[in-house]
């Protein structure tokens, strides 16, 4: 083993031994300096004051930040949560809540920090027009809230995004820049846009756009958004409108039919306005018309099939072909005289054939027909009703001067009032019979031109006049009894069915009173007109007519008893005195014996 050199050490002659002892390694005027120079390495800081700090660290739920105090501060992370691209090394502005707790630890606060400057900061940025950054926290009745410098803003859905926003959802919880647009200050109000940062850039890409647009060229676009009347595309910075009539050349009742969103198309540039910057597109138009490709050997007369696409009161309008249309007015529907709603006849998706009526390829025009399927008719109605046939109609309609029949669909017909009965006045047809009822009629006249025939009811039973003639003679009395009374006379019911009239002065009775309706009384036949088909009445000829007979039998009696004086005088034979101060039927019988006494013994 070799020895080791042993160096001689030699002790500190200033050294304090006495104060190694006790554990104070450094003399006091040392410690004292390096105290002083420690402390002028640090920040000095006041609790409930702002200051800015370093980020030096940060993991899942913390941010470690240096303010150069004696130690560092520790902020949660969900407060740096509207700032994502937080990094290590960025400047922080921190709100100093405590400068050491129990643990000895820091206490500071970035959300604070923000809140005590921001309603002062959200001012500025409203001002100078500062793109903020803002978390959005949360959605709200007509948009979103917004956390902006600590302040919940107001983000209304119709600033969000240049789009219609279809999912509001997607932008919770996502940081997003903004501009302030407005702030109440009374209420302390914050309203922000995200829309507005784009809509400049956007607004100097339309202007680009434009000035590149030409009518009829064609262009990509994305479907947009789309509407009751038409559907937005975006052509890449700038919205054009496909207006419902220029989606398609057949209708359209609804453009979800025909597009769907975000979906690309082609279309068409119809027309723009570059002051009001609207540009209209088409997309049928990219499609040959449908009238440009109709078969061209189609022609008047041909038959064709369809569907119903719109009805109205007048008529359908049927699709033969995609874009190709026809009228069928409601009077090609049926032969019927009787119009009626279309809707009686067809509705909306019916497949229905018909018959081309005209046909204007130039106009692209075309009617239709469907009831030209059937035969006319009154094309042979001459040898279906002829004069004089028999047949069951059907009561459509009443006028005061008659009833209105449907014999068969197409075929009407007309019964005038006097030829419903041949022995009763009807006033009204209501009185005779009721809409809906079916009449045995019998055909009078053919009015093929008009389309109507002149029927008859009463001809069905044979005339019954000719054989009242003898029944209802003049002079002969029949009883009878009074149905109607009216101001210029009375309508009297006799026997066989038939009715009589009586005037006013014919309807007194001998004590000299009128007779009521009601009242059954003896009436005297003094007119019979078989072609009129008219009886006239009288009651008081009865008795009338007896008291002229008994006056003309008692003047006659009484020139007879005259000329009988005279003779008696001439042969001087007594006169018979005539003592008849009122003749009777029994005088006027003595008298004529008398006269017929005379001339024998002449």
């Amino acid at each position: 083993m070799e020895e080791q050199e042993i160096k001689n050490v030699a002790p500190l002659e200033e050294f304090d031994w006495d104060a190694y002892e006790k554990g104070d390694t450094q003399q006091s005027s040392s410690r004292e300096e390096q105290e002083k120079a420690y402390d002028n390495t640090l920040n000095k800081v006041n609790e409930n004051e702002v200051v800015e700090g370093t980020v030096i660290a940060i993991n899942k739920r913390e941010v470690i930040v240096n303010i150069g105090y004696k130690s560092d501060g520790i902020i949660p992370l969900n407060e740096f949560r509207y700032n994502p691209d937080l990094k290590v090394g960025d400047t922080v502005e921190v709100y100093i809540e405590n400068q050491e707790d129990k643990k000895g630890q820091l206490i500071l606060s970035h959300k604070k920090a923000r809140q005590s400057k921001s309603w002062e900061r959200v001012n500025q940025a409203l001002e100078t027009g500062e793109i903020v950054k803002g978390f959005v926290k949360c959605r709200t009745k007509g948009g979103m809230i917004v956390d902006v410098f600590g302040i919940e803003a107001f983000l209304p859905g119709s600033q969000i995004d240049v789009k219609p926003i279809r999912d509001y959802d997607t932008f919770v919880e996502k940081t997003m820049e903004f501009k302030v647009v407005k702030i109440n200050q009374e209420y302390r109000n914050v309203v922000v846009s995200h829309k507005a940062l784009i809509e400049a850039e956007l607004e100097a890409q339309k202007k680009e756009i434009i000035s590149h647009l030409e009518k009829g060229q064609i262009l990509e676009g994305t479907v947009k958004n789309i509407t009751s009347y038409g559907v937005f595309i975006d052509l890449g910075g700038v919205d054009g409108l496909i207006h419902i009539t220029d989606l398609s050349w057949g209708r359209v009742s609804d453009p979800k039919q025909v597009v769907e969103l975000d979906q690309k198309i082609n279309v068409v540039i119809l027309d723009f306005d570059d002051e009001k910057k609207r540009i209209a597109l088409g997309l049928k138009q990219l499609t040959p018309h449908p009238w440009d490709a109709l078969d061209p050997d189609l022609k008047v007369g041909d038959k064709v099939k369809g569907k119903v696409v719109v009805m109205a009161d007048y008529g359908a309008f049927v699709e033969i072909a995609p874009g190709v249309e026809g009228l069928i007015h409601v009077s090609e529907m049926s032969w019927s005289q009787h119009l009626r709603s279309a809707q009686d006849f067809m509705k909306v998706g019916d497949e229905v054939e018909a018959v081309i009526l005209t046909l204007d390829r130039e106009e692209r025009k075309m009617s239709l027909g469907i009831k030209q399927l059937k035969a006319d008719p009154w094309e042979n109605i001459e040898e279906r009703y002829p004069v004089g046939s028999r047949h069951t109609a059907r009561v459509r309609n009443f006028t005061n001067f008659g009833i209105f029949v449907e014999c068969e669909e197409g075929v009407d017909g007309l019964i005038h009032v006097s030829d419903l009965s041949w022995t009763k006045k009807i006033k009204h047809p209501s009185e005779f019979t009721q809409i809906g009822a079916n009449l045995d009629v019998q055909v009078l006249e053919i009015d093929k031109e008009n389309r109507r025939l002149s029927l008859g009811h009463k001809q069905l039973e044979e005339n019954p006049w000719n054989a009242l003639e003898g029944v209802f003679a003049v002079d002969t009395i029949h009883r009878g009894t009074i149905t109607e009374l009216m101001d210029r006379g009375a309508v009297i019911s006799l026997e066989e069915g038939v009715e009589g009239f009586a005037t006013p002065m014919h309807l007194v009775k001998e004590d000299g009173t009128q007779a009521a309706q009601g009242e059954e009384l003896d009436f005297k036949v003094i007119e019979f007109n078989k072609d009129a088909k008219r009886i006239i009445l009288s009651h008081s000829r009865i008795f009338e007519d007896a008291a002229r007979s008994a006056e003309r039998a008692e003047k006659k009696a009484a020139a007879a008893a005259k000329r009988a004086e005279k003779k008696a005088a001439a042969k001087d034979e007594p006169v018979i005195e005539n003592k008849a101060a009122a003749t009777t039927l029994g005088d006027i019988d003595a008298l004529a014996a008398l006269k017929q006494q005379l001339e024998g013994e002449k």
